[in-house]
């Protein structure tokens, strides 16, 4: 009698068990920089030749958007900037800057935030919405789609491959977790990259002025090398 006291708490503990570690493995799943369910996910392009991405995310925001367009002028280099729809609409003189500089922009929802749990109309506001900003900036190019914080599960990968469209992803990240300074920035970057790669900054707002100071040495440090800048686009080409 004991035992079939005990048996039903023995029951519901292993199913705890199993349903956290479910759950645990779902969350590692959302955000891994190289699997998804559905549809294609690039976080970087097998080449032998030396050409990168320049990728940016979030903004426009008037704290960097035009610092670091001035420098990519200078250093003429083109990349890939991934907005947020509500920044854009608050900003739309920023987005017609960055699109008449031939800068490619991508979308990176229009709320930032995280794609995992979220209803299937949720994703499709979320995506379309950004979509009318973006081309309200005049840019006619494709409209690549990166999730925020790389978080994705079941419901966005489907509607991106339902739609036809890539997540982008990347494998060079030095500013993602925290603050680093602008030095911790470059070294990053140059041990990590390597021919194909898509590097991830966070140039935009007012406290990422280490990364904004870390670009000029990172493109320059990578063009002694040799490297060559593109868009995604052009990447995922072959360019």
């Amino acid at each position: 009698m004991k035992w079939l006291r005990r048996k039903p708490t023995i029951i519901t503990a292993v199913g705890l068990v199993v349903v956290l570690a479910v759950a645990a493995t779902l969350w590692n799943v959302s955000g891994s920089r190289t699997f998804q369910f559905f549809g294609e996910l690039v976080n970087r392009v097998e080449t032998t030749e030396k050409v990168v991405a320049l990728t940016f995310d979030d903004g426009p925001d008037p704290a960097g958007a035009q610092q670091v367009l001035d420098l990519l002028d200078q250093e003429r280099v083109k990349a890939t900037f991934f907005l947020i729809g509500r920044d854009l609409e608050k900003h739309p003189e920023l987005g017609r800057k960055i699109a008449d500089a031939g800068h490619e922009i991508g979308n990176h929802t229009y709320h930032h935030e995280r794609m995992v749990g979220v209803l299937p109309s949720t994703v499709a506001g979320e995506i379309e919405d950004t979509d009318a900003q973006i081309r309200r900036t005049g840019y006619t190019g494709e409209i690549h789609f990166r999730p925020p914080n790389g978080k994705k599960l079941f419901a966005l990968p489907h509607y991106l491959s339902e739609h036809h469209r890539k997540t982008i992803m990347w494998d060079v990240e030095p500013d993602s977790a925290g603050t680093p300074t602008a030095a911790q920035i470059e070294q990053d970057v140059l041990d990590r990259t390597r021919p194909g790669s898509i590097i991830l900054l966070h140039p935009m707002y007012a406290s990422r002025d280490q990364t904004r100071q870390a670009l000029k040495p990172v493109i320059g440090e990578l063009k002694e090398r040799g490297y060559r800048f593109v868009t995604v686009s052009a990447l995922l080409a072959g360019a």
